[in-house]
């Protein structure tokens, strides 16, 4: 059983899974946006392992989502993020947390400097990008209880991170552990792919 929450704001509706970070897409409606998640399974094997298959969807919860949610993030926090989660299932989420960065720093590494515009021109290019993925994981961190020092280089910032979440619990962070681990491979998947499609 693949576990998924819905979050739907006025323009888009997220289908986030619980138990894979990273694998949350978006659409207009609660049955697209299943589809979109559905679509993306291939992609997510990447990162997951050749082995992994998803399972049948099971939506355990809808929330409602907000500005932020129409921007084009997933925002809102549901009860089921306040769940126990064992020793195992915490290593299992950090390996998928460090497994989503290695796919980005090789989507990185093969794209070319300058990435196809969008309609009107739009978009950052890859070192953009990067930068941007970079500086919004340092502004996760205190999300999580975790000081990033001042120019901390990338390496020791992501060491940081998965040290503050193996040591930290709820009672010590502003976001849930789980809500951190999926927040941040989302966006770091969700720019690799964006890399990926631009590059074509």
């Amino acid at each position: 059983m693949t576990r998924v929450y819905l979050e739907t704001g006025k323009t888009w509706t997220f289908a986030c899974a619980v138990d894979w970070p990273g694998w949350c897409r978006r659409a207009k409606g609660e049955e697209a946006a299943i589809e979109e998640l559905l679509d993306y399974a291939p992609r997510y094997r990447k990162v997951a392992g050749s082995k992994w298959k998803p399972d049948t969807v099971k939506v355990i919860g809808r929330i409602p989502g907000d500005a932020t949610t129409d921007f084009g993030a997933p925002h809102a926090i549901g009860d089921w993020e306040a769940k126990p989660i064992s020793a195992a299932d915490r290593q299992s989420q950090l390996t998928l947390l460090q497994r989503s960065w290695d796919y980005f720093d090789k989507v990185v590494a093969s794209a070319p400097a300058e990435l196809r515009k969008g309609p009107r021109g739009g978009g950052r290019d890859r070192d953009k990008i990067a930068d941007h993925v970079r500086e919004a994981e340092r502004a996760y961190s205190p999300k999580a209880g975790i000081r990033i020092p001042p120019r901390t280089p990338w390496p020791e910032q992501r060491e940081l991170i998965l040290a503050g979440l193996r040591d930290s619990s709820d009672a010590e962070m502003k976001w849930p552990w789980r809500y951190v681990i999926r927040r941040i491979a989302w966006h770091v998947l969700d720019h690799a792919w964006e890399i990926e499609d631009r590059s074509e």
